[in-house]
């Protein structure tokens, strides 16, 4: 019988093998990824990997499953590795059956597709389940149970999905021989990225067998995070604590820079002048998807290949767009934060960003795209004062307050019954999304269960931990204020993100503009800058109107479902601009700021002239025959004078006001639509003196406001108007609320 270190020798030895083939000839196994690799082999023991990007993180994961499948070779115990009762070594040098397969929970298709492929240049036979791929889950259970498959990606969301849950998962966390966990920071809520379909990994790993191993990973986890997952990781092991494997977190190719310019058009014409200098081809990350789409627009005019990539972008223009970056057919991809996790391309040269994430972390996180497999990378960020205002306008995401969460449970509980989403909506007042994010906590919690057409309670009791929650909202504006400290910082730029994810070993990196005295010019040429304001003060977006009432509206007393009828809503409308775009964007987030930040009074001339431009270019089907405001609570002075000027330059009537009748919560105090149309149902009434004149017109009114916040006011009294005889209605307003 082979002593340990001989089998430990053995192993080593075809590791290297294995990573050759995965790597190329050239390729050596460090020290560190082989610790992590017999730790999960040899100890069936939970490691939790914290190391940089392009580290290869992946390849502990790959290797550790062919070893433990005895793929890739002769096995060490003399069987047939293609036997599936062949051996391998057990600590000790007693045998081990070979186990079942690795089961890899990753956070975004790209992520997964790359995966896959990596997989097979080692042999590894891999299937794929998640939402893309529906139709194909039975093929690859099949192929499962056949044993066909020697890995399996999932992606986390279908954790949460009852068909899997209930069908595949408890199979799954029976012959799982390896589970990995990619991406390992959106487990903890104390993470930048937290997910909360992640949590039910948790349930997952305390339901697998106790002897087997368990691999997470991630590149940004500081001390919290790291503590928060090892603990997790230890569910339902009998083995010793987890093994966390930290290295140090710098990245030798990059080169951090911070170049200062205070208008968006600087910004813009710094990269029409300065991006056919940047190494290679890279990614250009702004906060907003109007952020992105405006400036892919400018740099195309300027002559620069570029395209769009965000959440909003169709899955097949997204994977067109990756395989133009990683074919380097463009110079960048203009992109929000949808581009991360998951995007692999060695070569990339650099990494700019129009916009300061919300955390240092996130920073670190998006930048380590760049530089995996170049001696140099530059690494530029653009900040603009307008990131605090975005950074509030995206933080709405924490925990909601412990009586709606209640709310939530006794309305579950008081059903008997599963209860959708969009019923839910009707009966507690949060955004979609931020419900959903909650239920999908409960879930993990135990007390309601997602079930098939929705929701269901468990009974089980809850307890709140207002605790924590509020200690994770501290962090999270901790988080903000560091990312400030770091673009002010006069140290190290490379050591301050370090730190920040607490990496024991950050010193100085000796490459930033802080440590060499190399930075870029903040000279604009007049040409770009002239161009870059002409893009920006673009006027003019569509607004779509509402076409179906929401869910549940006769719970909260409203008789109204299904899809709006014709005869009452709104044509298309127009604003000059969204509210968080780039341009006007900023002038009329000052403008229409909430009282006492932002005060009522007449239409700034420069507004009004960009007012008249976006009607100038409104292509509508009927031209307005008369304008109506409607009336504001919080900016009546504004709304008149607006309607009054509209009226003016136009040559058209100006009817009147249309009163508001009735309270109901301001726009920014409701979450969903079901809660806000019920406030706003009651709200307006056409007045007689107005009724009269409405019912003579031959053409539509074209009905003012301020701001456009979820669309329901416009409905509302859009249909006053047409009840009242408008032959239509075109709703007109500054912005648009929008993400």
């Amino acid at each position: 019988m082979a002593d340990q270190a001989t089998v430990s020798g053995t192993l080593r030895d075809r590791a290297e093998e294995l990573l050759r083939a995965l790597a190329g000839p050239g390729a050596v196994l460090r020290d560190d990824q082989w610790q992590a690799i017999d730790a999960l082999v040899s100890g069936r023991r939970r490691v939790l990997l914290v190391q940089r990007t392009g580290w290869g993180k992946s390849a502990v994961y790959f290797l550790a499953t062919a070893l433990l499948r005895g793929l890739g070779g002769s096995d060490p115990g003399g069987s047939d590795p293609g036997d599936s009762g062949s051996s391998g070594p057990r600590p000790g040098g007693g045998p081990v059956a070979r186990v079942g397969p690795t089961v890899i929970v990753s956070p975004l298709l790209a992520l997964i597709r790359n995966q896959a492929a990596a997989a097979a240049r080692v042999g590894i036979r891999a299937g794929e389940i998640h939402s893309g791929n529906l139709t194909e889950w039975d093929e690859v259970y099949a192929a499962l149970r056949a044993g066909e498959l020697d890995l399996l990606l999932v992606g986390p969301e279908r954790l949460n999905n009852p068909t899997f849950r209930d069908e595949y998962l408890p199979e799954l966390a029976a012959t799982t021989g390896l589970l990995v966990v990619d991406e390992a920071h959106c487990i903890s809520d104390w993470g930048h990225d937290f997910r909360p379909d992640y949590r039910r990994l948790r349930s997952l790993i305390g339901g697998l067998r106790p002897d087997v191993p368990v691999l997470a990973t991630t590149a940004t986890a500081n001390a919290r995070v790291v503590e928060d997952v090892s603990e997790q990781l230890g569910a339902g092991s009998t083995s010793a604590e987890t093994v966390v494997l930290r290295g140090s977190l710098d990245r030798e190719s990059l080169r951090l820079a911070v170049v200062s310019l205070p208008a968006a058009e600087q910004r813009f014409g710094w990269l029409a002048d300065h991006l056919a200098e940047l190494p290679g081809s890279g990614i250009i990350y702004t906060l907003t998807k109007p952020g992105a789409e405006e400036l892919t627009a400018f740099l195309r005019g300027q002559g620069h290949e570029v395209t769009t990539y965000h959440g909003g972008t169709e899955p097949a223009e997204r994977i067109a767009a990756e395989e133009d970056l990683l074919g380097n057919r463009v110079k960048a991809l203009v992109a929000t934060s949808a581009l991360g996790m998951g995007f692999d391309k060695p070569d990339l040269g650099f990494v700019v960003h129009v916009g300061a994430p919300n955390s240092p972390i996130a920073y670190y996180q998006q930048i380590g795209r760049a530089g995996r497999a170049v001696e140099s990378a530059e690494v530029v960020l653009l900040p603009a004062t307008e990131d605090r205002d975005i950074w509030r306008y995206f933080a709405d995401t924490s925990f909601p307050p412990e009586p709606v969460a209640r709310q939530v449970l006794d309305v579950l509980a008081q059903a008997g019954r599963t209860m959708s989403t969009q019923a839910l909506l009707a009966a507690v007042d949060l955004g979609h999304s931020r419900l959903e994010q909650m239920l999908k906590v409960l879930d993990a919690d135990g007390v309601v269960r997602r079930v098939k057409g929705g929701w269901e309670a468990t009974g089980e009791p809850w307890v709140y931990d207002a605790e924590r929650f509020r200690r994770v909202a501290a962090a999270r504006a901790r988080e903000q204020q560091a990312m400030l400290d770091y673009i002010a910082t006069p140290s190290c730029r490379m050591e301050f993100l370090r730190h920040a994810l607490d990496d024991p070993y950050a010193v100085s990196c000796g490459r930033c503009d802080r440590c060499t005295g190399r930075v870029w010019s903040t000279e604009v040429s007049s040409r770009s800058r002239d161009s870059a304001r002409e893009e920006l003060r673009r006027t003019g977006v569509p607004v779509e109107p509402r076409r179906m009432w929401p869910t549940g509206m006769r719970t909260l007393g409203v008789a109204a479902s299904g899809r709006i009828p014709a005869s009452v809503t709104a044509e298309p409308g127009r604003v000059v601009a969204r509210l968080n775009d780039l341009g006007w964007g900023n002038r009329l987030r000052q403008l229409l700021a909430p009282p006492p930040a932002a005060l009522d009074g007449p239409v700034p001339d420069d507004l009004f002239e960009a007012v008249v431009r976006t009607l100038t270019e409104w292509r509508w089907e009927r031209r307005p025959a008369a304008v109506v405001t409607v009336a504001s609570r919080t900016r009546p002075r504004l709304v008149a004078d607006l309607g009054e000027r509209i009226a003016g330059v136009g040559r058209l009537p100006l009817l009147g006001q249309l009163p508001r009748v009735a309270g109901g919560p301001a726009a920014g105090r409701v979450h969903n639509s079901a809660h806000r149309l019920a406030g706003l149902w009651s709200a307006f009434e056409v007045p007689p003196p107005l009724a009269g004149p409405l019912a003579e017109l031959t053409g539509p009114v074209l009905l003012v406001d301020d701001l456009i916040v979820t669309g329901w006011t416009m409905t509302v009294t859009a249909r006053a108007l047409r009840q009242a005889g408008a032959p239509g209605v075109l709703p007109f307003a500054l912005a648009v609320e929008t993400g």
